[in-house]
C-alpha cells in the first residue's frame, strides 16, 4: 500500500510538472531561405536546439519565466530576442544576416579606409579570434598559421627571428604599427617578440610590393598591426596562460573616459620563461630564457565634425639569454662559459591628427628609440637606433578619381660598435607620393601610384606601381598588381647570423641598394549555398625579379659569411591558394598552401636560396558545440624542404631539412559570464629539428673554438678532436627546438 501511494504521488507530480512546462518553436531563415543547422540557446540554461533541414526547431520542457533566446550560425550575425512564457507555448522566428569578413574595412593597401572587396590591392585580414585559435605571447609566433608567412628563427641560442613573406627574407617585409613604419632595422629582428596579441584589433597583410606608399622596406610585402580603438575595447580585460615548459604570459588592460571627450586605453603584457631545458643533450638551452614587459597606452580625442586625433605610446623591455646550461649573468661577455645575452629597451610614440580645415588632410607621425646591449659569447654588440617619421596625407575625390597625395620625412639614426659602422649612420629622407584610383565603372578600376624619395647616399629613387581591379560579379574579383622596389641594407641590424657563432663576416664591396620588379595576379571567389554553407577561394600567382641583391654567402668559404651585391639576379616566384569554409552546426575550416621557387643566378649558375622552404601549408578547424559552450580548435602548418647552411663537405648534418609539421589543439569553455577557460596541447607531434641529425649546434662542446686548428689559408683542419673540420656555429636552424607541451589559460572580459 505504501509503495502504491508513493507511485501515485510521483505520477501526480509529473502531471503537475508537465502542465507547467511549455515549448518554444520556430524557424530560422536567411534571405527568406531556411537556414539548417543553426544553433538556438536559452541563455542561463542548458536547453537548446539545432534547426533541421527546413530551418525549423523546437525546445521542450521550458518552465514559465522570461528568457533571452540566442540564434547563432558561423558566418552570420548572432541574433538575440527576449521572450516571456506564461500559460502557453511560444512560436518565434529569426532572420539572420550574413557577417562576411570579406566586407571588413581595411586601410593598408591604399592608405585609406575601404571595403576589403573594393580594394584594388589584395589585403588579408586576421582578427583576434584567429589569433586565439592557438594562443601565443606575441605576434611573431602568432603568424605561423598565416599562409605564405613564416616566422624564421635565425639562431639556435638566442632565438631571435624575422618574418618571411613568400620566401623572401625578413628585411624585405615592412612591419608597421597603426600604419607607422617604426618596426624596422633593429626591431625587425629584436622587437617583434615584444608586440602582444592583446593590443591587436586586426592584422592586415599585403603580399607583394608596396614601396610606392610605404617606402623602400616594403619590397616583398608588409604587415600592418592595427591596435585596438579605445571605444571598441572592453572596460577591462585580462588573459593569462601557462605551459608545461614553465612559460607564463599575462595580458591586462582597461579603458576609461577622461573628461567628456577623451578615452584612454591602457594595456600591459608580461612574459616570463626561466626554466632551462636541454632535451637534445648538447648542453645548450633548447629555448631562450626571457623576461619581458610591454606597456601600451592609446588616447582618442573627440573633436568637432568627427575629425581624428589619437596618440599612442609603448614601452618595451626584455632580458633574454641562451647558451650553455651552466651560464649565469656573471659569465656575461666572458670566454669561460658561452652565452648570448640581449638587453633590449625600446619606446615608441605615434599619432594621427586630422587638420581643422575643409579638405581631408591628416598629419601622421611616429618616433621610436631602440637601445640594445647584447653579447654573443665574448663579442659585444651595442647598438642604438632612432627613427622619426612624419607625413601629410590629402585624401581628395574628384569625379571618378580618388586621389591620395602625400609628403613624408623620415629621420634615421643608427650606430653600433661593429667594424661595419665606422661612423654613426644618420640620414633624413624626404618623400613625395601620389596615388589615383580611377573608377571607370562599378566593375572596373585602376590604381596608379608613384613615390619619389631622395636619399643623400643614393640620390633620387622612383618607385611606381599599378593595380587593376575587375569585378565581373558580386562574388568574383580579379586583381593585377605590378610595381618596383628599392631597398637600402642595414647589414647587422637585419642579419643576426652575422653576429652569432664564429664565422668571419666579410664585406667585399660597398653595398649598393637592391632593386626589384614585381607582378602579382589575384583571383577571389565567394560561394554561398542555400543550406547556409559559405566558401571563399583566394588564389595568387607572383613573380619578383631582383638586381643588386644582397644575400649572405655561406657556401664559398664555410668559415665565412660573405656579403656583396649579387653579380646576376635573384627571383621569387610561386602560387598560393586559400580556402575558407563555413559549414553548419558551428563548424568552420580554412586551408592554405603555397608553392614557391626562390633562387639566385650568378655566373650562369642557379642555386636555391638558403633557409627558404619549397612549399608551405596551413590549416585550422573550429567546431563550437553550443549546448555545452565548448569550442574545439585544431591548427597546424607544414613546411617543405629548405637548404641549410653547412660548414663544409665533412659536415654530417643534413643539407636539406625534412618536411616537418607543427600541430596544435585547443578546447575553450565560455559558459561563464565574462570568463573563458581554455587549454590544449602545442606541437602534438613532438617534432624538433634535431631528429635525424647527429647535432644541431656545431661544436657545442667547444663554443670558443679553443681546440680548432686552421691551416695557413684559414681553413679548418680535421683532427681527432674535430673529425668533421667544424667551428662553433648555431645558425643551422629552421624550426623551433620546443617539443610537445600542454597549456591552460583563463580570459576575463568586462564590457
Amino acid at each position: 500500500m505504501r509503495r502504491l501511494i508513493v507511485f501515485f504521488l510521483f505520477s501526480f507530480l509529473q502531471v503537475l510538472t508537465a502542465q507547467n512546462t511549455y515549448s518554444i518553436s520556430g524557424k530560422v531563415t536567411s534571405e527568406n531561405l531556411p537556414l539548417p543547422y543553426a544553433n538556438i540557446i536559452l541563455d542561463g540554461t542548458t536547453k537548446g536546439a539545432v534547426t533541421d533541414e527546413n530551418g525549423k526547431f523546437i525546445i521542450t520542457n521550458v518552465s514559465q519565466g522570461t528568457y533571452n533566446i540566442a540564434v547563432s550560425f558561423t558566418g552570420f550575425t548572432t541574433q538575440k530576442k527576449k521572450i516571456a512564457i506564461s500559460n502557453s507555448d511560444v512560436v518565434i522566428n529569426f532572420e539572420l544576416n550574413q557577417s562576411d569578413a570579406l566586407d571588413e574595412v581595411i586601410v593598408t593597401g591604399t592608405l585609406k579606409a575601404v571595403s576589403r572587396l573594393e580594394s584594388p590591392v589584395p589585403v588579408e585580414v586576421y582578427s583576434p579570434t584567429f589569433l586565439k585559435k592557438n594562443p601565443t605571447p606575441n605576434i611573431f609566433e602568432a603568424l605561423q598559421n598565416v599562409n605564405g608567412v613564416r616566422p624564421q628563427l635565425n639562431c639556435n641560442v638566442c632565438n631571435t627571428g624575422d618574418i618571411h613573406i613568400n620566401g623572401l627574407e625578413g628585411p624585405y617585409t615592412l612591419v608597421m604599427i597603426d600604419g607607422m613604419p617604426i618596426v624596422s632595422g633593429l626591431s625587425t629582428v629584436y622587437g617583434l617578440s615584444g608586440i602582444p596579441n592583446s593590443l591587436i584589433e586586426q592584422v592586415e597583410i599585403v603580399k607583394g610590393p608596396a614601396s610606392s606608399l610605404y617606402g623602400s622596406e616594403a619590397v616583398g610585402g608588409l604587415i600592418n598591426i592595427i591596435t585596438k580603438l579605445p571605444e571598441n575595447a572592453p572596460r577591462f580585460f585580462a588573459d593569462g596562460f601557462v605551459t608545461g615548459w614553465g612559460e607564463a604570459n599575462v595580458d591586462v588592460g582597461f579603458k576609461s573616459k577622461v573628461g567628456e571627450k577623451t578615452t584612454v586605453l591602457f594595456g600591459a603584457n608580461y612574459f616570463n620563461y626561466s626554466n632551462p631545458i636541454d632535451n637534445n643533450n648538447d648542453n645548450f638551452t633548447d629555448v631562450t630564457l626571457q623576461d619581458r614587459i610591454s606597456i601600451f597606452q592609446k588616447w582618442n580625442f573627440e573633436r568637432a565634425n568627427n575629425r581624428k586625433f589619437s596618440l599612442a605610446g609603448r614601452y618595451f623591455y626584455e632580458d633574454r639569454w641562451g647558451g650553455e646550461m651552466q651560464w649565469n649573468p656573471s659569465y656575461r661577455g666572458g670566454d669561460e662559459i658561452y652565452g648570448e645575452s640581449i638587453y633590449t629597451s625600446r619606446f615608441e610614440l605615434l599619432g594621427n591628427y586630422q587638420l581643422p580645415i575643409k579638405e581631408k588632410v591628416n598629419f601622421q607621425f611616429s618616433y621610436s628609440d631602440h637601445d640594445q646591449n647584447s653579447v654573443y659569447g665574448n663579442t659585444a654588440y651595442l647598438a642604438q637606433q632612432r627613427i622619426g617619421f612624419g607625413q601629410f596625407i590629402w585624401d581628395k575625390k574628384v569625379s571618378k578619381h580618388d586621389l591620395l597625395i602625400g609628403t613624408a620625412l623620415r629621420y634615421n639614426y643608427y650606430n653600433d660598435n661593429t667594424t661595419a659602422t665606422v661612423n654613426a649612420d644618420e640620414v633624413t629622407i624626404p618623400s613625395l607620393f601620389i596615388q589615383d584610383e580611377i573608377n571607370f565603372t562599378k566593375k572596373q578600376s585602376v590604381l596608379l601610384g608613384m613615390r619619389y624619395d631622395y636619399d643623400s647616399r643614393h640620390g633620387n629613387i622612383f618607385t611606381p606601381r599599378i593595380a587593376y581591379r575587375f569585378k565581373p560579379t558580386e562574388d568574383d574579383i580579379i586583381r593585377l598588381n605590378a610595381g618596383t622596389g628599392f631597398r637600402v641594407v642595414n647589414l647587422f641590424t637585419e642579419d643576426h647570423a652575422a653576429l652569432t657563432g664564429s664565422r668571419e663576416v666579410v664585406i667585399e664591396e660597398a653595398l649598393k641598394p637592391e632593386e626589384s620588379y614585381n607582378i602579382n595576379l589575384n583571383y577571389l571567389k565567394k560561394l554561398y549555398l542555400n543550406n547556409g554553407m559559405m566558401f571563399t577561394f583566394d588564389t595568387s600567382v607572383w613573380y619578383t625579379y631582383f638586381t643588386n641583391a644582397i644575400l649572405p654567402d655561406y657556401d664559398t668559404n664555410p668559415n665565412q659569411i660573405i656579403y656583396d651585391n649579387l653579380d646576376g639576379h635573384s627571383t621569387s616566384k610561386g602560387i598560393s591558394f586559400n580556402a575558407d569554409a563555413v559549414f553548419g552546426s558551428g563548424i568552420k575550416a580554412s586551408l592554405g598552401a603555397t608553392y614557391q621557387d626562390v633562387s639566385q643566378t650568378e655566373n650562369g649558375t642557379t642555386t636555391r636560396q638558403i633557409l627558404t622552404e619549397r612549399f608551405t601549408g596551413v590549416w585550422s578547424f573550429s567546431y563550437k558545440h553550443y549546448p555545452t559552450n565548448l569550442t574545439l580548435d585544431y591548427t597546424g602548418n607544414i613546411y617543405g624542404p629548405m637548404r641549410l647552411p653547412l660548414l663544409g663537405e665533412l659536415d654530417p648534418r643534413q643539407e636539406y631539412s625534412p618536411t616537418w609539421s607543427i600541430q596544435n589543439i585547443q578546447l575553450t569553455y565560455d559558459g561563464f559570464d565574462n570568463f573563458e577557460i581554455y587549454g590544449g596541447v602545442k606541437n602534438l607531434l613532438n617534432w624538433t629539428p634535431n631528429k635525424g641529425n647527429p647535432f644541431i649546434i656545431a661544436r657545442a662542446d667547444d663554443p670558443f673554438d679553443e681546440n680548432v686548428q686552421f691551416d695557413n689559408d684559414g681553413n679548418v683542419v680535421p683532427t681527432a678532436n674535430n673529425p668533421y673540420a667544424l667551428t662553433f656555429d648555431p645558425s643551422y636552424v629552421y624550426g623551433p627546438n620546443q617539443g610537445i607541451r600542454a597549456f591552460v589559460g583563463l580570459r576575463y572580459k568586462l564590457n
